[in-house]
């Protein structure tokens, strides 16, 4: 039996190929590989005195010769296969030990040049590794040095490889080389800024966890990340504390995170079931954490909190004396962390560029039954904006305004918003009509309205008012000002009814659907 071992990562390759010598198992490798397995001992020999043909083209072409693929492709049963073997000189190859040049560990460096990328393309490789899992029957292909071990238990218990074994060995396979390919497809893409739609899409993620479940028990569940550094990324928090995250802890966690990075002075977003439901901004975090808590006392229970500054020990007292699933933050004081680990159910993460906003041009992936559809991410907030009505907003109208609109963009349609002193006072999310949804964020800020607080909020819509009665459910609220995109058949009749009860009412030309 003859193995063929070319890696780059070299993770116990060596224990590998003397236990596979054991099995009197002869190896032959390629450049790097082959030095480093000499060195330690290993009998191996240089895939050039198998060829006869010498490495070329500085390593370029090394093993694309037909006495290394015919040997791996030979079918073992078919006595035509073996006769060619046999006139032509050639012996089989029974085990492939191959992974990748490091594209990915290439293009990640800072500052990496093309040329540099592009020499770490590897080809060799994946033609070894696709003609082993073709002839997977015959031949034991591996790409993961996880494998080892099982690879070599089998041939202890059993002299041999198993199919199935085998057979999971090739998917693995065609898993390693499609995820290789796909890096590649997708740094030529950026290379070229290409913001086309490709006629054939092919994306790859690496598995970050595996989970309990999925959103309910009976679905399974696993974390995917990016290829990259994925900063500000919840796929890369470190957990601090807690139980492990769950599939509908991560959903609803993204949401928070993703309004969050809204704002750039001080902010707490609380979200529950992938909605906000109490967000405040303020010069300090603390009032900022008390606003997001005022905001709604009932919804954060159980719910999630996500801040852009340190949680201070003087905000960990108060979170915990609440029921909180998550919290996220770029820092803790010592004694704040200290605090919070005390609940032990209570998943506490750090993420330190937890403001890092996703590149404009990424996608937003939805599964549909037989397909995907894809779309660029909601990258942007607003343009401009035109005043419409009579009144023009005050400037602490038009700050609100601002701040509750970046609330609206990340509720589920049909989606209102209320806000006050920068604190969210209301929200109604995911309703089928929009007078609903403006009832709704009313009757959430009810407690609010007894007190006299939303006189003089503002009302954020995620798009056009298709009648005006929206806005005279928010007259009774006592709002004053209202912001949402315009663009209905019937705009004149709100922007009339704002005139009548003096709200002074701004249209962004923009909308921000949420499904």
């Amino acid at each position: 039996m003859k193995a063929l071992i070319s890696v780059s990562d070299k993770t116990g390759i060596v224990e590998f190929a003397k236990e596979l010598e054991e099995y009197g198992v002869e190896i032959i490798s390629t450049g790097g590989t082959y030095k480093k397995l000499k060195e330690e001992g290993v009998n191996a020999v240089e895939i050039s005195e198998l060829t006869g043909f010498p490495e070329c083209l500085d390593g370029r072409v090394k093993t694309l010769h037909p006495k290394v693929h015919a040997g791996i492709l030979a079918i073992r049963n078919n006595a035509n296969h073996m006769e060619q073997l046999k006139e032509l000189n050639i012996d089989t190859i029974d085990f492939v030990i191959v992974n990748l040049y490091p594209f990915k560990q290439t293009i990640l460096k800072e500052g990496v040049k093309r040329e540099e990328a592009i020499e770490n393309i590897d080809i060799g490789g994946p033609t070894m590794l696709r003609s082993a899992a073709k002839n997977y029957q015959d031949v034991s292909v591996i790409t993961d040095p996880k494998d080892y071990e099982k690879i070599l238990e089998e041939l202890k218990q059993n002299g041999q490889v198993s199919i199935d074994t085998k057979f999971y060995l090739m998917q693995k396979v065609f898993e390693h080389t499609s995820n290789y390919d796909a890096m590649i497809c997708k740094y030529i893409k950026e290379q070229r800024n290409d913001e086309t739609f490709p006629q054939e899409l092919t994306l790859t993620y690496e598995k970050v966890q595996e989970m309990r479940y999925g959103e309910n028990p009976h679905q399974k569940g696993a974390l995917y990340k990016e290829i990259g550094k994925c900063e500000g990324s919840l796929a890369i928090a470190e957990q601090l504390n807690g139980k492990e995250l769950s599939f509908n802890n991560i959903n609803d966690t993204n949401g928070a995170l993703e309004l969050l990075k809204e704002f750039e002075e001080p902010t707490v977003v609380a979200c529950k079931h992938g909605n906000p439901c109490g967000v405040g901004s303020a010069n300090n975090m603390y009032d900022a954490w008390t606003k997001a808590f005022n905001a709604d006392k009932t919804s954060i229970f159980g719910g999630i909190v996500v801040a852009n500054r340190e949680i201070t020990l003087d905000i960990a007292k108060e979170m915990k004396e609440i029921f909180l699933e998550v919290i996220v933050a770029p820092s803790y004081e010592k004694e704040a962390l200290e605090l919070l680990k005390t609940k032990k159910n209570l998943r506490v993460l750090l993420l330190p560029n937890i403001t890092k906003k996703q590149p404009e041009g990424a996608y937003d992936i939805k599964k549909i039954n037989g397909g995907v559809i894809v779309q660029t991410i909601d990258s942007k907030l607003l343009d401009n904006y035109e005043v419409v009505t009579n009144r023009k907003p005050t400037d602490i109208e038009l700050e609100d305004m601002l701040f509750t609109w970046k609330i609206v963009k990340y509720v589920k349609s049909n989606g209102i918003a209320l806000g006050k002193n920068k604190q969210s006072i209301g929200i109604g999310p995911g309703q089928v009509n929009r007078i609903w949804a403006t009832k709704q964020s009313v009757e959430h800020a009810e407690e609010l309205i007894e007190k006299g607080i939303t006189k003089g909020a503002v009302l954020a819509s995620d798009a056009f008012f298709p009648f005006s009665d929206c806005v005279e459910e928010a007259h009774k609220a006592g709002i004053t000002a209202i912001i949402q995109p315009g663009g209905s058949i019937r705009d004149q009749e709100s922007i009339d009814k704002c005139n009548e009860y003096g709200i002074s009412m701004i249209f962004t030309g923009m909308r921000h659907f949420k499904h």
